[in-house]
């Protein structure tokens, strides 16, 4: 697989740490992770598409190699995010894009493409969130991403992780090994922990506006296609059906070996991914 280089842009007074693929002046494919989650998730899909894309997989601020911010509350907001999202389009002198987001990067997806930079969007490829996210997961994640756990070895943290993170569905074990490797930062103590913020759960708390924000997938026009896993408890069955029956009228493609979230890492998911930006990249 080829390697991905770092770049680290200035946006909103922090430093974003961005995964380039590909070559810059080929059409734009933006890539954004879920909550605990970084931009190297992407790497083999990533990989794979830089044949036709500049793909930009961003490490959102408190996550991987980005900073971490100093006003928490204020700043981990999918608002917010969202403001750095187009400051990265403006850096790389990009019109329009394609958005592949999988879950808090739907979510901020969904946001651009309804609010004033909805033009900037080619299209939207949502993996595994809808405009709506139910207590019960809300809780689960709050129950382990605010309290991060730690590590006496690489092995150990590995173990956690295809533990923790199974739902993502079947993989080999170099997307674990690779998983595990971009995932984890040392301690002070020299002990390994998980490669973010804790304070990222700001998001889940007294956001009601964010995590649930219908109003505003009724205003998007942008060609849309959902993604999702068939075990998901983020994306349920009645979230979904909402979804496909109104605002942009989606398609939606079920990955059946899944929960949250599908990684779109192996061969036939990257196919899948290739062929609906084919279709929806206009």
């Amino acid at each position: 697989m080829m390697e991905g280089r770092s770049t680290f842009v200035p946006v909103m007074d922090h430093e974003i740490h961005v995964t380039e693929w590909g070559t810059p002046g080929a059409p734009a494919l933006l890539m954004m992770h879920g909550l605990a989650r970084t931009g190297r998730d992407f790497d083999e899909i990533a990989a794979a598409l830089s044949d036709q894309y500049h793909v930009l997989c961003p490490d959102m601020i408190g996550r991987g190699l980005s900073s971490w911010s100093a006003n928490p509350a204020a700043e981990y907001r999918i608002e917010y995010y969202t403001g750095i999202a187009s400051d990265l389009m403006d850096h790389y002198v990009i019109d329009r894009a394609a958005w592949l987001g999988t879950s808090m990067g739907g979510q901020i997806g969904m946001r651009l493409a309804s609010g004033p930079h909805n033009d900037r969007l080619s299209c939207l490829l949502i993996n595994d969130i809808g405009p709506e996210v139910p207590q019960s997961a809300i809780e689960r994640i709050l129950s382990y991403v605010g309290n991060p756990p730690h590590f006496g070895s690489f092995a150990q943290a590995q173990k956690w992780l295809r533990s923790a993170y199974a739902p993502f569905g079947p993989a080999p074990d170099t997307f674990w090994e690779r998983l595990t490797l971009t995932s984890l930062r040392r301690r002070s103590d020299g002990r390994l922990t998980l490669h973010y913020d804790p304070a990222i759960v700001e998001q889940l708390k007294d956001a009601a506006e964010e995590l649930t924000s219908w109003d505003r997938w009724q205003k998007i026009d942008t060609a849309t296609h959902i993604i999702f896993g068939a075990k998901s408890d983020l994306l349920t069955a009645e979230i979904l059906a909402r979804m496909v029956k109104s605002g942009p009228f989606p398609g939606k493609t079920e990955i059946s070996d899944c929960g949250h979230a599908p990684t779109l890492s192996r061969p036939a998911d990257i196919n899948l991914v290739r062929n609906l930006l084919r279709n929806y990249d206009q």
